[in-house]
Formats: structure tokens, C-alpha cells, sequence
């Protein structure tokens, strides 16, 4: 089983921001986003996958609900002027910027389960965003039950006529960024997905930047 490396400070905060960290491969990361602040992720070296999940920090019975997001939204990608509801159909988080264009909410998160299932029972040893989401959110109460649909920032998930998923080389880039703001206090939880059997992180988990940015700078 890999290890993944705990999170460590990036650079000296500039004012304004209340926390900047970078996530290495693999690792999983959280923090409590209050209302009006700005969550900003940039994906340092380009085409990485950052599954995340959102919870009512006061109350994590509510938390992120694909299905009425998308509902709300009408369109299955996510993208600037996306708002991310809950299932109480409240708004958890709004995307204010978004130098990618594409990201997805309809993939998942990866599992030993599923990875086995996809890629062979040798892989069964693999980390996977859903160990990850398990061991962050254990520091907040939250187990298996509380794992519900996640977000994939910057996983390129291409979605046919037919329905038909595909999970394709990305589209990002070194230093592109996306940013969230809170609409309430946020518990957000992220697996800076390990996954090395598709090419949702080109087979190369890399670094990502989590800013959280107080007064809705960027």
C-alpha cells in the first residue's frame, strides 16, 4: 500500500489569505472554509484529478449533492457560475473563476473495489481517493455512510449522446486555477487522486494548491 505524504505549507501567506498549503501526490487534505472566503485549487504541474467532497461544516448530515446541482444547473459539467447544492438543494459553494473550463461530478471516486474491478486484482494494494476520503474524514466524525457523490476538479470526463462515460487525458494545465467561493461555513474534504491505471492524472499524480483566501479575493 503507498503512503501518502502528509500535507505541508506552500509559502509565506500574502495578506489576505487565512491558509496556503500544497497537497502532495496522492495525499489527502482538509479545512473549514468560512462564508464569503474564497477556496482557490491550482493544479501546479497540469492534468490532475482533485476528488472533493462538501459538507455544512455546521451540520455534515447536509452535504454536496450532484444530482441537484445538476438538475439546478441543467448541463453535467461544472464550470464558473456553477452553484454547488447540497442535498437540502442549499448552496454549499459557488464557482466564481475557473481557468479550465471542464469538471466533472458525474465519474466518482476511485476505490480498491473499483480498481480491482477495472484494472485486476493486482491493483488491489493501490491507494485510492476513497481510503483517502475515509482517513481525512475520521478527524470530523464521518464515515463510510457520509461518502456520497463527489466533485473531480480537472478530470476530463467526456459523457456521449447515449450516456456513455469516458475518462480521457486531461485539459488542464500547469498553473490553472479554479475558485470556489463559500456561500456558508464549508467543510471540504479532497483525495488528490492517486490513481495510476487512467489517464485522469496522465498515470502521474502530481502536487496541487489549496488558498483559502478570506473576503472573496482571489
Amino acid at each position: 500500500m503507498t503512503t501518502a505524504p502528509a500535507t505541508s505549507p506552500a509559502v509565506p501567506a500574502a495578506p489576505g489569505v487565512l491558509l496556503d498549503e500544497t497537497v502532495p501526490a496522492r495525499a489527502a487534505w482538509s479545512a473549514v472554509v468560512p462564508r464569503g472566503a474564497t477556496l482557490t485549487i491550482t493544479d501546479l504541474r497540469g492534468n490532475q484529478a482533485v476528488d472533493c467532497l462538501l459538507y455544512d461544516a455546521h451540520d455534515t448530515a447536509v452535504r454536496y449533492s450532484a444530482p441537484d446541482t445538476l438538475q439546478a444547473q441543467r448541463g453535467i459539467f461544472l464550470t464558473t457560475g456553477s452553484v454547488l447544492l447540497s442535498n437540502e438543494h442549499t448552496p454549499l459553494m459557488t464557482v466564481v473563476a475557473d481557468d479550465c473550463g471542464r469538471h466533472d461530478t458525474v465519474g466518482g471516486a476511485c476505490s480498491k473495489e473499483s480498481n480491482t474491478l477495472r484494472y485486476g486484482h493486482h491493483t488491489w494494494q493501490q491507494h485510492a481517493c476513497v481510503e483517502n476520503f475515509l482517513a481525512e474524514g475520521a478527524r470530523y466524525g464521518l464515515g463510510k455512510r457520509d461518502l456520497v457523490s463527489n466533485i473531480n476538479w480537472y478530470m476530463n470526463v467526456p459523457v456521449e449522446a447515449d450516456g456513455t462515460l469516458g475518462i480521457v487525458d486531461g485539459i488542464s494545465a500547469p498553473g490553472l486555477r479554479v475558485v470556489l467561493r463559500a456561500e456558508t461555513d464549508v467543510l471540504v474534504l479532497v483525495s488528490n487522486c492517486p490513481q495510476i491505471n487512467n489517464p485522469c492524472n496522465g498515470f502521474d499524480p502530481t502536487p496541487v494548491r489549496m488558498t483559502i483566501t478570506e473576503g472573496g479575493s482571489r
